[in-house]
């Protein structure tokens, strides 16, 4: 009788493994928009782009407690080509990283994805004087998405058809970058490699309280950026801040805090602004340094984690940019003490700087 139910217990292990085993997925979408000119100066550039986006999912069923916390999402890499339809801004050819988190019994799906790419008319002197969008080749690629979506509908194939909204910016590593936004309608289909496969939800029940007490952090994050004077020339920055955060569930921590802003080519740029431009009364003294204060949402995945953060400049001798500034990116959680991340920070639609930085919660 023990040997029975040794072997049950085996058949069953084996059967759940198989059912909330990953799975993999593909999907291939057409898509067709509008420029989104958000500057006076970049009205030269709308078109109507023409795109095509390849994806490559693993889709998860359970085999992992965040993926019955966040309704099984799939997660992979993508390939976008966009052709602008303008002279001036030309292709663009992006790949990365992305999630999709599906509602409404899962027939809607909202994709978030991010990644760089290549561009083939950035700005140029002599040649592409026109293009104030893109500074260099490389720019950061961000993709949100919202499509309707059915899967096998014959066989292991399906469509989806929604909309998608693409970003591009070099962060402000050269100048110039006023960056472009577009809004694209996507018709598609999707292939199932594995079929209709089940999705497996923990049947125990987690207890586990997700509630900690305030925890405080520290985030070093540093690049290069150059200043709105085109061949001016990059510079490295300095981004220190220190803040205090309250994790108030599975998926959410709320954030407060302060940082400091060591921008060097603020040095130059103040120095070449108050010689160039005498009637605004700037001194060529005046102090580089910002500081700011800051509130944020922490999302937790797994071990990543999406940030967004809203600031206000307590400390600006020379502005530059209006005083309010935001963050967004993604971090990775090395130990539940150490992290890294990538971000991005702006000013409205306005990128300042692509951050690379590393941090402790303590």
């Amino acid at each position: 009788m023990q040997k029975f139910y040794f072997l049950l217990c085996m058949v069953s292990l084996v059967s759940f493994a198989q059912e909330n085993k990953d799975t993999n997925a593909f999907e291939i979408n057409y898509l067709k928009g509008n420029v989104l000119p958000h500057t006076p100066d970049l009205n030269h550039l709308t078109g109507h782009p023409d795109a095509l986006m390849l994806s490559f999912s693993r889709q998860t069923h359970g085999k992992k407690e965040w993926h019955t916390a966040y309704n099984f999402p799939d997660y992979g890499g993508y390939f976008l080509y966009q052709n602008f339809n303008n002279a001036i801004l030309g292709d663009s050819y992006a790949v990365g990283m992305h999630y999709n988190f599906y509602f409404f019994n899962r027939h809607l799906q909202l994709k978030l994805a991010q990644g760089f790419a290549y561009v083939t008319h950035p700005y140029d002197k002599a040649d592409n004087s026109k293009n104030k969008a893109f500074g260099s080749s490389i720019v950061d690629n961000t993709n949100i998405g919202l499509s309707f979506k059915k899967e096998n509908i014959i066989d292991k194939f399906g469509i989806q058809a929604g909309v998608l909204f693409t970003h591009y910016s070099n962060g402000r590593t050269k100048s110039p970058n006023s960056g472009i936004n577009t809004y694209l309608l996507n018709l598609g289909i999707n292939y199932d490699f594995d079929g209709d496969v089940k999705n497996v939800k923990d049947t125990i029940q987690n207890k586990k309280s997700y509630r900690e007490p305030i925890r405080y952090n520290i985030a070093f994050r540093s690049g290069i950026n150059e200043s709105p004077v085109i061949g001016s020339g990059q510079h490295p920055f300095y981004h220190i801040s220190f803040y205090a955060d309250k994790r108030l569930g599975r998926k959410s921590a709320i954030q407060f805090g302060t940082e400091l802003f060591l921008t060097e080519f603020f040095k130059d740029f103040i120095r070449y602004r108050a010689n160039a431009y005498p009637e605004e009364n700037i001194n060529p003294n005046t102090d580089y340094k910002r500081v700011g204060l800051f509130v944020g949402h922490e999302l937790f995945v797994n071990r990543i984690s999406l940030e967004a953060q809203m600031g206000y400049y307590i400390y600006e001798p020379y502005k530059n940019d209006i005083s309010v500034y935001n963050r967004v990116g993604m971090k990775y959680y090395v130990t539940k003490k150490i992290f890294a991340g990538f971000t991005i920070k702006t000013h409205l639609f306005l990128a300042e700087a692509l951050e690379f930085g590393v941090g402790v919660r303590l």
